[in-house]
């Protein structure tokens, strides 16, 4: 146990007291520069997030923990790995025993989820898009790392080239931006891609949908076939869309909006066309 004051603990002095490398397979590679560390809660300060209760998922030795606790009311830090887990039940023993962190050992995806007011955290980027699309519904502000690519797609506007489903599921929940590039070299083992750190701020869209699931489903079908026209999209994805008259939504549907490309369509595009299939389409019950 250590009596580092909180905030000031070396990434890499953990990972030595953790006793235990990181290991790739498990898509694990720690954020171990400063700089960047102190930076990632300041951006959740800048923007006034509540951070009375912060989840953090993907803990490792416990670098980003440290740093959120300096900042945070009570942290939860969600950690599959049992050795990394019982390091951070060590390290942290004094924080643990204040009531100020609490260590779950499980995979993101498959605890509950745990009320919290905002997470933030250094994903494993194989789970990235699984566990922010299980948070962002829950409508809480997110300060999340992804790779770079994955975090452009997520903040893409219409008609760009990284517009695409991707973006349109996230704006549904939130607004969504690109605050830092992060390099290779800030993580250790260094991964062979690019990061970027996004936050996420929850809002309600401005349209509506008949429901959040219908509405999913059929982005996730017209997408399939992102180069079609809308029009060969919804009716070559009824398998997809649970659509039972494809058909239908063409011919009740505007013409404009058939004729163009899923990359062109607004959300609220998306959302007067799924509403539209919802009620003439004959969905799946």
């Amino acid at each position: 146990m250590t009596t580092t004051e909180t905030g000031t603990r070396d990434p890499d002095a953990l990972v030595r007291r953790a006793g235990k490398r990181a290991d790739t397979r498990k898509d694990q590679h720690f954020l171990i520069d400063d700089r960047v560390l102190d930076r990632i809660p300041e951006y959740a300060t800048d923007a006034d997030v509540d951070l009375s209760h912060v989840l953090e998922i993907g803990a490792g030795p416990g670098a980003l923990t440290d740093r959120l606790l300096s900042v945070a009311e009570t942290v939860t830090a969600v950690e599959r790995d049992p050795d990394f887990a019982a390091h951070l039940r060590e390290e942290f023993a004094d924080e643990i025993a204040a009531d100020r962190l609490t260590v779950v050992e499980g995979d993101a995806l498959e605890i509950d989820v745990p009320d919290f007011t905002a997470s933030i955290s250094n994903l494993p980027y194989g789970a990235s898009s699984e566990i922010a699309f299980r948070l962002l519904p829950e409508q809480r502000p997110l300060l999340l790392m992804f790779q770079q690519e994955f975090a452009e797609r997520m903040a893409a506007d219409p008609a760009t080239d990284d517009y695409g489903r991707l973006s349109v599921t996230a704006g549904h929940y939130a607004d969504v931006e690109v605050v830092e590039t992060v390099p290779p070299a800030a993580f250790d083992p260094q991964p062979r891609v690019t990061s970027a750190l996004v936050r996420t701020t929850p809002r309600e869209p401005d349209y509506t949908v008949p429901s959040d699931e219908f509405f999913m489903d059929f982005l996730k079908a017209v997408f399939t076939q992102r180069r079609k026209t809308m029009r060969n999209a919804v009716r070559n994805t009824a398998h997809i869309s649970g659509l039972g008259d494809p058909d239908a939504v063409v011919e009740a549907a505007d013409e404009d909006l058939m004729s163009a490309r899923a990359g062109k369509l607004t959300p609220a595009d998306f959302a007067t066309l799924a509403t539209l299939a919802y009620e003439v389409g004959e969905p799946e019950a």
